[in-house]
């Protein structure tokens, strides 16, 4: 049997937002690897007085294309920039921008998005909310468009603890259409002043504008062949195009790098709760896949309901955080870094209140001691507000670590069962079968090449084991002066009440 997916993109030209960030990059990767793909266009913004031109020609030397450029010297011949803001009025769109993409797209993959839990309201409705309108807007006017994909978030719907693959507008406390037209007559200060009223049970600006986002989709998309795509945590790729790639400090890989760098030590999170992580690649596999699935629909039926597919771990082959923080540092152990700075541990309390005390002792009071050093050899003092920043990141992520969620992946499972066996071995996002062992060992290796930058060569390796006995021995002469310096207090204490 063909491959369905193959056939389906074949000659085909994509239209894609958020194709400079992690999942976008291994989207047009995957599609121009494994598929025959005519062209795609990649939507592209300008920034610090950088041109798109300029950015594009970076983009292309990411690692991420290496595997493809080997195999496929002209590969990236194929993508093609197209200079706009999703948040700007009709995207910051040329005529002749928008005239190609209308005459000439099938798939649009939207994925452009604001991942800041924290970004101000006006500006996470901006990108998650309104840059939704306007790509269905741009979209009812593409002549052969053949499926849209709007990349959402498993946790558009988090004030639900069992999260299925529909729409959920009744925890919206406001229409979106009201509260775009709120976005546009109210400055961002009087905007924020009411986040707390319009956010209602969302824990924050992201799930909140993600939420709208899908209701836009539900409420102005339903004659177009559109689907969403509700990804779980996404970290580093598994397998493809190299093992372990991420390209930046984000989420739950954050954490990751701080406790292997040796700055993160007291951790807000339960233990027992499940991680519903998903790896990059498997991600991007769902995304494509789902392209095809949205237009096979479509073309049996235009007016059936808008298909949702969410994708998280499975029951059968779960992780806990507990079982993730075990993993990450046996892991790490093999491939130790050569610039942690000091042992790597994690305690961990799912205590707001035990957390908030301890960040002083775990970090604070260490941070400001690195500080004063600092300053001594005439360096900026950073420490402190790095320990401010994973604080706030910390507690921004305790919604969803303090609790389970179950998210039910009924139309990803049906998705998978319905592929044949060549799209299941090209197209691969099977997470009952996931390797967790290797998984890990690949991440850890992602995290040492991509963030620290340091290739795992024998030297390199052999330097960090060195560095990491050393700061064992440390960890443990510290710990030990510590004990007899509380032991001394505490022996002071007993004599003074003594006497």
């Amino acid at each position: 049997m063909s491959s369905e997916i193959v056939s389906f993109y074949k000659d085909k030209t994509v239209f894609l937002t958020g194709g400079t960030g992690l999942l976008g990059k291994v989207i047009i990767e995957k599609l121009l690897r494994s598929t025959d793909v005519k062209r795609i266009y990649m939507l592209v913004r300008a920034k610090r007085g950088e041109k798109v031109e300029g950015r594009f020609e970076a983009w292309k030397k990411d690692q991420v294309f290496e595997v493809l450029l080997k195999n496929k010297p002209h590969a990236l011949e194929h993508v093609t920039p197209i200079s706009g803001d999703c948040c700007a009025p009709e995207m910051a769109l040329s005529q002749a921008d928008r005239s190609i993409l209308i005459a000439e797209v099938q798939v649009v993959i939207h994925g452009a998005a604001s991942v800041r839990f924290i970004e101000p309201l006006q500006q996470a409705i901006n990108i998650n909310t309104r840059a939704v309108r306007l790509m269905v807007q741009l979209a009812k006017e593409m002549r052969r468009l053949e499926a849209f994909v709007h990349i959402s978030t498993a946790f558009s719907n988090c004030v639900a603890y069992k999260i299925e693959e529909r729409f959920y507008p009744e925890h919206l406390t406001c229409p979106v259409d009201k509260v775009l037209d709120l976005t546009e007559s109210l400055s961002g200060e009087t905007l924020e002043t009411m986040a707390p009223a319009l956010l209602g049970k969302y824990p924050n600006t992201y799930t909140y504008t993600k939420a709208l986002g899908e209701q836009v989709i539900q409420e102005e998309a339903k004659d177009l062949p559109v689907g969403i795509f509700r990804p779980a945590i996404i970290t580093s790729t598994f397998k493809e195009p190299v093992r372990g790639w991420i390209d930046g400090l984000q989420g739950l890989i954050a954490l990751v790098f701080g406790s292997a760098y040796g700055i993160v030590r007291l951790v807000l999170v339960n233990l027992k709760v499940n991680v519903p992580v998903v790896p990059a690649d498997y991600c991007v596999n769902v995304a494509i896949a789902s392209a095809a699935q949205i237009a096979k629909i479509y073309r049996e039926d235009k007016k059936s309901a808008i298909p949702i597919y969410a994708y998280s771990s499975c029951e059968s082959n779960s992780l806990t955080y507990g079982d993730l923080s075990e993993q990450c540092f046996q892991k790490g152990m093999l491939m130790p870094n050569e610039n942690m700075i000091w042992y790597p541990f994690n305690h961990n309390t799912a205590c707001p209140y035990v957390y908030d005390i301890g960040t002083y002792f775990y970090h604070f009071l260490p941070g400001f001691l690195i500080d004063i050093a600092l300053r001594l050899k005439g360096q900026k003092a950073v420490m402190v507000e790095r320990y401010r920043k994973i604080d706030e990141g910390m507690k921004s992520l305790f919604p969803f670590t303090r609790r389970n969620f179950e998210i039910k992946t009924n139309h990803t499972d049906q998705l998978w069962q319905s592929m044949s066996p060549e799209d299941k071995e090209t197209f691969n996002f099977d997470m009952s079968s996931l390797n967790w062992d290797e998984y890990f060992i690949n991440v850890m290796y992602g995290v040492r090449l991509y963030l620290f930058k340091e290739s795992p060569t024998e030297e390199s390796v052999a330097k960090g084991k060195r560095n990491i006995y050393r700061l064992y021995v440390l960890d443990r002469v510290l710990r030990f002066v510590m004990i007899l310096a509380a032991s001394a207090f505490l022996w002071f204490l007993y004599n003074l009440a003594l006497n």
